[in-house]
C-alpha cells in the first residue's frame, strides 16, 4: 500500500503542467525586492499588534498572523495588490513527480499575471536557543532542492522568526560554507547580503536534486533555485524603529 501511495503520478503532473514550459521565467529582482519588503512590513505590523504571539507562539501561529496581514495588504494597498493576488497558508500542492499530493508549504504567494498553478513559495522556521541553522536547512531549505516545494519556479523564500541573537552572517553562512554542507545543499552561490530594510536578509543559489518527470532531456533540468532568506526579529526585545 505504501509503495502505491508514493508512486509517481504522471497524469497529475501532465495536467498541472499542461501548456507551461518549466521552470517558469525568472521573477524580476525588482518584484522580489517589493515582495520581500512587503513581508517585512507585514511582520512588523503583526509584531506591533500581537507581540506575545509573535515572540512566544509556535511557527503556525506566527505564520497565520503574517498571512492574514499580507492578505489585508492585498485588499487595502493598491500597489501591493497589483503584484500579489493573495497569500495562502498551508495550501496542498504536488511534489515534482506527483508522488506526494498533499505537500503543504507554509506560504503560497499567488502573483498577478503569473501562472496560479505555481505560486511563489515561502517556508518559515523559528530560530531560537534550541532550533538553529541545521533545522532551518534540513527541514526547510532542503525541500526546495528535492522537488517538494517551488519546483516549477526559479526562486523561493526562506523566512526565519529569530528569537535569539542568531544572524545569517554569524550562523547560516558559516554552516553552508562547511564542505559537507556545501555539497549536501548543492550551494552554487553562498548567501550574500541583500538590502532589504529592517531585516537581516541574504540570497543564495542551489542546485536541485531532481529532474522533471513530464518531459525529456535536456528540457527536464530544473536548473538552480535562488533562495531569498528573510530573518525577522521575533525576540522579546523591542523591535528597531
Amino acid at each position: 500500500m505504501s509503495s502505491s501511495v508514493l508512486s509517481p503520478r504522471s497524469d497529475q503532473i501532465a495536467e498541472l503542467t499542461r501548456g507551461l514550459d518549466l521552470p517558469l521565467a525568472a521573477i524580476d529582482e525588482v518584484y522580489l525586492q517589493i515582495i520581500a519588503e512587503g513581508v517585512v512590513q507585514a511582520f512588523g505590523d503583526v509584531r506591533a499588534s500581537a507581540a506575545t504571539s509573535v515572540t512566544t507562539g509556535d511557527e503556525a501561529e506566527v505564520t497565520a498572523l503574517l498571512v492574514a496581514r499580507l492578505n489585508r495588504m492585498s485588499e487595502e494597498d493598491t500597489v501591493w495588490r497589483q503584484l500579489v493576488t493573495c497569500v495562502v497558508r498551508g495550501a496542498e500542492s504536488l511534489s515534482y513527480n506527483g508522488a506526494h499530493l498533499e505537500k503543504r508549504p507554509d506560504l503560497s504567494i499567488l502573483l498577478s499575471g503569473r501562472a496560479l498553478r505555481f505560486p511563489l513559495i515561502a517556508e518559515a522556521k523559528i530560530i531560537d536557543a534550541t532550533r538553529g541553522e541545521k533545522l532551518y536547512c534540513s527541514k526547510g531549505l532542503r525541500r526546495f532542492l528535492d522537488g517538494q516545494y517551488g519546483w516549477g519556479g526559479r526562486e523561493a523564500f526562506m523566512i526565519a522568526y529569530v528569537r535569539d541573537a542568531t544572524t545569517i552572517a554569524g550562523r547560516l553562512q558559516p554552516y553552508l560554507a562547511q564542505a559537507t554542507q556545501t555539497a549536501s545543499y548543492s550551494v552554487q552561490v553562498a548567501p550574500n547580503a541583500l538590502g532589504v530594510a529592517h531585516c537581516d536578509s541574504a540570497r543564495s543559489s542551489h542546485g536541485r536534486d531532481f529532474v522533471y518527470s513530464h518531459t525529456a532531456s535536456p528540457a527536464n533540468d530544473p536548473g538552480v533555485i535562488d533562495l531569498w532568506h528573510l530573518w525577522l526579529d521575533a525576540s522579546s526585545s523591542p523591535a528597531p524603529g
